[in-house]
Formats: structure tokens, sequence, C-alpha cells
């Protein structure tokens, strides 16, 4: 009698696993970037071409090339394609709710990917950005506890943005509070672009005759504004400098004693997780890992999986090293002397 339970259980189980195979290999995630052109997101497509590719789903694609417009109609053109999941990385994250509303009536999951996009029935997927925050403020206050601080924001229309700043100044809040530090400048910056930094940072340095001791710079992109502005008025290397996401010009900034600090995100691992988290959702499943969130503006609560990000400074450039993200030919050039 058991014998003749477990035979029909252990093919049913069989079928089970073929059937999900099956699923996956039928399925099209479709994936709308903001803006390609930035290198960071080539490391992030090649992480999710290849776990869907071990998934057995299929990739499609579209840039909307810093254009909310174009956004929009990039994921209607992705529905339109046949996508059973979306994986969206919002250039202006209230601007693509009609099209995520479009998508939602039409069965088809979201996620928004490193940026948010506060809806209900949206998956968010980033890393923990006000730890990123807390990083860049932490790494910048270890060298510079007291004087005149400039924060180079984000884009006004990325929520991260603010959610960076909001961990700036929850380590820093004491010390401004104290009087030991001043906030002399907090300025956005438009598309993350990092002429308009350079240039912000340029109309601050003029505006404060110089007197600028520390800049908490919220991206890598950023950052190389910034330092070029300090360079440009001989404070390279002096005024410390904070960023994130491992670029690897930042990655040499920083063993060249020009960054202080870069917060790794390892884009690999989100772009892993994106593809199987999307997968996931178009099976009807809830994936692994999955918390309830709602630290946006909103208070929406969303299901999200947020990742853990590394600080990476002189001391540890080991780290992505041995991680294999950065060959130590590149994170060297140009370093005098030993390279750290």
């Amino acid at each position: 009698m058991l014998k003749k339970i477990i035979v029909p259980v252990m093919a049913l189980a069989v079928l089970t696993a073929f059937a999900s195979i099956s699923m996956a290999k039928d399925l099209v995630v479709g994936v709308s970037w903001s803006n390609f052109q930035e290198e960071r997101w080539k490391t992030d497509e090649a992480a999710i071409m290849g776990e869907l590719k071990n998934l057995g789903a299929k990739y499609i694609m579209a840039d909307a090339q810093a254009s909310a417009e174009k956004q929009i109609s990039d994921i209607e053109n992705l529905i339109a394609k046949g996508a059973n999941a979306l994986i969206v990385l919002a250039w202006d994250a209230d601007a693509v709710l009609p099209a995520i509303a479009k998508a939602e009536a039409e069965g088809i999951p979201v996620v928004g990917y490193d940026r948010l996009i506060e809806k209900e029935g949206v998956f968010y997927l980033t890393f923990d950005n006000k730890e990123v925050g807390r990083m860049q403020a932490r790494a910048v206050f270890a060298v510079k506890p007291e004087g005149n601080y400039v924060f180079i924001k984000g884009a006004p229309t990325d929520p991260n943005a603010e959610f960076l700043y909001e961990g700036q100044l929850e380590v820093l809040d004491e010390a401004i509070k104290a009087g030991k530090i001043k906030n002399v400048a907090a300025q956005g910056t438009d598309g993350w672009k990092p002429e308009v930094a350079q240039r912000n940072m340029e109309q601050i340095l003029t505006a404060q005759n110089n007197k600028v001791d520390a800049v908490v710079a919220s991206n890598d992109g950023t950052a190389g504004g910034v330092v070029a502005a300090l360079t440009a008025q001989g404070m390279e290397g002096i005024t410390p400098v904070s960023g994130q996401d491992g670029d690897y010009a930042a990655l040499n900034r920083v063993a060249r004693g020009l960054q202080t600090v870069s917060v790794w995100k390892d884009a690999r691992e989100l772009g892993k997780a994106a593809a199987k988290i999307a997968v996931d959702l178009a099976n009807g499943t809830t994936p692994a890992g999955t918390i309830k969130w709602s630290g946006g503006a909103k208070g929406i609560e969303m299901d999200a999986i947020l990742l853990a990000p590394v600080p990476i400074t002189k001391d540890n450039l080991n780290v992505v090293v041995d991680a294999g993200w950065i060959s130590k030919d590149v994170l060297c050039q140009g370093v005098e002397g030993t390279c750290p």
C-alpha cells in the first residue's frame, strides 16, 4: 500500500519539475533601462541575461535614453512584444506609473529595479540605499570630523537620491547640531550627470571662496564631477569625497587618493536577483527572501528584497579585486608607489 502511494507522489514531483522548466522556457522578461549609455548598466544587463539564460527564459530590452516619455512608450512596446514580466529601471519614478498600471492591468508583474517605483503591487529590488548613505557619511566623517560640508545629491526625480541623503544626515546629524559640521550646500544633480555635478560644485566653491572641507557625493559619477572641480582649484586629494557603485574610474580614484570611498553594490548580484524574481513572479511564486517594506515617501507597503552594500576604501581595495570585479592593473593605473 505504501509503495502505491509513494510512486504517484514521486511521479508528481518529477512532472512538476518538468513543468517549471517548461514554464521558464516559455517566459519572456522585458527590461526597460532608463539610460543604458551609463557604464554601470552594462554589468547589470550581463548578469540579468546570464541568469535568464540559466532559467531558460528570454530577454528583451529597451533604452529610454533619459526620457520619461520614451520609457512609457518602451514599456508599452515590451508588453506588445509578449513580456510575461517586466524589470523597470525608472528614469522618472512618478511619470512611469501609467505604463506600470497598464502592465498590471494585463497581469504582468513588475520589478522596480534599483530605483523605487512606489506603487502597490510593484516588487522593489535594490541595495539598502539609506545604509549606502550612512556608509558614505561615515567614511568622509572619519577623515574630516568637522568643517564645511557639501552634499552633492542625485537626481530629484530619483527617490534613491533622498534615501541616500537621509542616511547621510543620520550619521552626521549629531555633529551638525553640535556645530562641528556646517552644511553649506546640498545640491541635486539632474540626471545624475557628472558634468552637472561638476558645474554645481564649481559654483559652490566660488560661493564659499573654496572654504569646503568635505564633499558627500551620492554616486561615483557625481564624485567624478566633484573631483574635477576640486582639481581645478588644487584641492584634489585634500578634500574627502564619497561615492557609490564601484565604477572602475572611481575605484582607481580611491587607489590614487582622490576619492575617499566608493560604496560597492555588486551589480552582478543585483542583476541575477532581478532575473530570478521576475521569473518567480511570472510563475506566481513569491521570491525567496522577500520582506515587507514601506520606507518610501508615500508609505506604501511593498514586497521587497534589499541587498547589502560594501564600502570600499584604500584599506580594503583587495575585496573588489578578489571578487573579480576589477583587475589590479585597471585599479592601480597611475598610482604612484605601491598600489594599496
